[in-house]
Parts: C-alpha cells; structure tokens; sequence
C-alpha cells in the first residue's frame, strides 16, 4: 500500500509542477500585456491632450477619439486574459507584444454576441467602429498628422512610450 502511495505521489508530482509553471507564465503574459495595454493608452492620452492644447476646438473630438482607443484597448486586454487562460493558440506570443492579438471585425461581431464581460466590451468596441465618424474627425487627423510631423511637440510622449515598449519586451515569460 505505502509503494502505491509512493508512486501516486511520484507520478503525480511533476503534473502539479507542471501546472503551476504554465499558470505562473499565464500571469507573467497577462501583466506583460497589460503593461503594453497601459502604454498605448497612455500615449493616447498624451496625443489627445497635446492636441486639444495645440487646438482646443478639438477638444470634444479628441476625447471622442480616446474612448474609442480605450474601447479597443480594453477589448483586447479582456480578450488576451480570456484566450490565454481557454485558448492560447490565439495569442501569438511569440511575435512582439503589439502583434500578439490580431481580432478582425468579424471576430469582435462574434465575441459581441457572448453574454459575459468579454461579450459586453466587444459588443461596445464593435459599436464604435460600426457608428457614424465625428463631425470633426478628419481635421482631428488632420491635427494629428501635423502633431506626429512636428518630433519636438511629442518627443516627450513619445520617448516615454517608446521606454515604456523596450522594457516590457525586456519581460520573459517561462
């Protein structure tokens, strides 16, 4: 009886290791992108709000813009969560951390039809590419176009993303 604990216990051993090495780097993935996730954001954030400074009539649209960027950001925060711990075949995580999640329309259509919190944000980000554009959407592009053209405007936002990137690609997850 003591020999066939014995081997229960010894066979069994190493799936348990096993385990809680693939759920510790199911944790390491999602931190690594919700850093990225929280990087972009931000950098939207910045640009947003370097544009409403430099033009201040774009204030409404430039905001309308950012919770579109969160819808979509959020979206793919809950999704990366969802098929890493269902379905990792879907995060390409071996490429780098902005190409990890490619959802096309029709896969945001599909994942809006699931009653859950991924249903319920997908269902939002699908709404907003589905709505009618702003008014002032394209002088909002327009905006951006000369903010992105211009280095020393955005240098500041733009060297903190970029700092914000190499560390995260820094992270190793095992």
């Amino acid at each position: 009886m003591k020999r066939l604990i014995m081997t229960v216990l010894l066979t069994t051993v190493p799936y348990f290791a096993n385990a809680a090495n693939n759920a510790a780097n199911t944790v390491c993935l999602q931190e690594k992108y919700n850093d990225y996730i929280d990087a972009s954001l931000a950098w939207y954030t910045d640009l947003t709000q370097l544009t409403a400074q430099e033009h201040p009539e774009l204030k409404e649209v430039s905001e309308w813009f950012l919770q579109g960027r969160q819808h979509h950001f959020e979206l793919n925060r809950v999704a990366v969560t969802y098929y890493l711990q269902n379905d990792p075949n879907k995060v390409a995580t071996e490429l780098p951390v902005e190409q990890w999640l490619q959802l096309q329309q029709k896969d945001i259509k599909q994942l809006a039809s699931r009653d859950d919190e991924l249903g319920q944000i997908a269902k939002t980000t699908y709404e907003d590419r589905q709505a009618v554009p702003h008014k002032d959407n394209y002088e909002l592009r327009s905006a951006f176009a000369d903010l992105l053209s211009n280095p020393q405007k955005i240098n500041d936002s733009l060297q903190k993303y970029n700092t914000e990137i190499t560390k995260i690609e820094l992270i190793k997850c095992e």
